[in-house]
């Protein structure tokens, strides 16, 4: 059975109104969630970026569900601190947390002042955060001379058994080279051939794990006035992708973005009508063990109204 979840935007709602959202789901009916890991959100206009950390230890205390996040280890998280959060989380709530690890974006790594790396780079150091943190996760003490640096660094409070570190990726290439070190894989996407490309690389690389996908929706009472929340509150997802790694500031974000109609229905499944997001969302995450829903406008009780009542019934017969 495919795991249905809810994700939960840092980037958009206060701290607070985000927990208040994450129990609500889970009323409704939802299975687990997940939530980002930023320092700034990415246009001026969502307006927010709690600690995630801090935000989790209460999530998870609160809900009685499993919850994740997708982080970043290497420059504004120094490896060795973000094995010791993971490991405190994992050892009060054993067996109901994740953490998916990538390369990170400028928008919240610049702020350390020490450069924003190319991606071999980024990968490279990636890869470093990962054996380290493996290592720290099981009570080794560990020293490193290279992109990262680490003097006999030692995690003293651990749990029973690490939690999973997935990789996310978002092109089928990053896909594939995640398989080499991840305990699974979580991508991004509405587009069912994007999506299954991205699996199928994973997969054939010889990826094990779940698999997990995270989608954007906006789903309101008419198609125009789903459109207008996905303009408001997710119109950086029309800036130019091969520029979204190195923006720095929110600004930036807001200047470059082009949010036409297509657009937004690119990189947002917009509807009305609850059964066809489901199936649209169906579509897309075919194959995938896990299927996390963010609605990405900022009134998130009447969407999660809508899913106890309509979105979640008509997934849980599709998928």
């Amino acid at each position: 059975m495919t795991t249905i979840g809810y994700h939960a935007s840092h980037e958009q709602l206060p701290p607070r109104d985000l927990l208040s959202a994450v129990r609500f789901a889970e009323s409704v009916g939802f299975d687990a969630a997940m939530c980002s890991d930023h320092l700034a959100p990415w246009t001026p206009a969502q307006g927010e970026s709690g600690f995630a950390w801090t935000w989790l230890g209460a999530a998870l205390a609160s809900t009685h569900f499993p919850i994740g996040v997708v982080t970043a280890p290497g420059q504004r998280y120094h490896p060795v601190i973000l094995a010791q959060a993971i490991a405190t989380v994992e050892q009060m709530f054993p067996g109901r947390f994740w953490a998916a690890l990538g390369s990170g974006e400028a928008i919240n790594e610049h702020v350390t002042g020490t450069g924003w790396p190319e991606k071999a780079e980024r990968e490279q150091r990636l890869r470093e955060c990962v054996d380290a943190m493996r290592r720290l996760l099981v009570g080794e003490k560990v020293t490193l001379d290279s992109l990262i640096v680490v003097d006999e660094a030692r995690v003293w409070s651990r749990p029973e058994s690490p939690p999973p570190l997935f990789g996310a990726a978002v092109s089928a290439r990053t896909a594939g080279w995640v398989a080499e070190w991840a305990d699974g894989l979580i991508t991004v996407g509405s587009d069912p051939d994007a999506t299954g490309a991205a699996l199928s690389a994973f997969r054939d690389a010889g990826g094990t794990g779940d698999a997990a996908l995270q989608i954007h929706v906006s789903l309101a009472d008419t198609d125009e006035e789903a459109l207008q929340v996905a303009r408001a509150q997710w119109a950086h997802s029309s800036a130019p992708a091969e520029r979204v790694w190195d923006i720095a500031q929110p600004e930036e974000f807001a200047a470059l973005a082009d949010p036409t109609d297509d657009k937004l229905r690119e990189a947002v499944v917009v509807e009305a009508s609850a059964d066809a997001m489901a199936e649209r969302i169906a579509a897309a995450a075919e194959g995938f063990d896990a299927v996390y829903i963010h609605h990405v406008g900022v009134d998130q009780g009447p969407f999660l109204r809508r899913c106890e009542e309509q979105l979640l019934p008509a997934l849980r017969r599709l998928l």
